[in-house]
């Protein structure tokens, strides 16, 4: 199987990119996030034509995300158990029934289960979607805790942007994030939780750091300076992480007109 994840910042803007994705690399499986777009407005048919199911989960224009599959669609599930909401009137606080947002969606593909994740940005270390953040990380870290004690041999995949540069490898300069969101030591050890649950970062191995980004920002010539973040990961489960043949990040995707300011990244499993 080859599974990618691609932070496409707009799905309507870059359907040919997506699929043109897929015929490159011979991708089975998709998870998209920040499809930027309602159920009703995502390209299906684009996918649909090209040999591929689509479970799409968007409510508005902000995030949304999506799982494209040729090697079948089975269970789809929107938001993992007890994912926490936010309420964009919050102000200074959460509330009792914040809104669960369109930032999760799972299903079964060829014998994998595959969750497309867009983890909160958290904004600033002061703003309560600092505290969402971390809150939506602590949940979906006690599920996947679950998921692996009630069957270790479970294949699953959690894949995404989830906002985090878990180490100083995975910033051009850290220095410069001191003080702010993705570095900070409570988000890294956040993400190093779900770590130690026994998922594992199934691309480093096979790309080292310093210098391996997937994003870039728009602004002050980021990306051709090669001034990013490694904050798009795929996280196997220790039986799928064993049956890892490859996994590369697809900087090419981030040149040219229309590009996302995400690259993909693309891991290849055994049978």
């Amino acid at each position: 199987m080859r599974l990618a994840t691609w932070n496409v910042n707009s799905i309507r803007s870059r359907v040919d990119r997506a699929t043109a994705l897929l015929d490159r690399h011979d991708i089975d499986v998709l998870a998209l996030q920040e499809t930027k777009c309602r159920d009703d407005q995502f390209p299906f048919e684009q996918f649909e034509s090209a040999g591929y199911e689509v479970a799409h989960i968007g409510l508005n224009q902000w995030n949304g995300v999506a799982i494209v599959s040729r090697v079948g669609l089975d269970d789809v599930e929107v938001a993992f158990p007890d994912q926490p909401g936010f309420d964009k009137n919050a102000g200074d606080s959460l509330l009792d029934s914040p809104v669960v947002e369109s930032r999760a969606i799972g299903a079964t593909c060829g014998g994998v289960r595959v969750w497309s994740l867009y983890v909160p940005n958290g904004r600033s270390l002061s703003d309560p979607h600092y505290a969402y953040k971390l809150e939506w990380l602590s949940t979906l870290r006690a599920d996947a805790a679950r998921w692996l004690t009630e069957d270790p041999s479970a294949q699953i995949a959690l894949v995404g942007d989830w906002n985090i540069a878990p180490t100083d490898d995975d910033v051009w300069n850290p220095k410069l994030f001191e003080g702010k969101t993705h570095t900070s030591a409570p988000e890294r050890a956040a993400f190093q939780a779900m770590l130690d649950t026994g998922f594992r970062d199934v691309m480093r191995p096979f790309a080292p750091g310093p210098g391996v980004y997937t994003y870039w920002d728009y602004t002050q010539l980021r990306f051709p300076r090669k001034e990013g973040m490694r904050i798009d990961f795929v996280l196997a489960s220790p039986a799928l992480a064993d049956r890892t043949k490859e996994a590369f990040v697809d900087r090419e995707e981030r040149k040219g007109k229309g590009a996302s300011d995400h690259a993909p990244v693309i891991a290849e499993f055994t049978d």
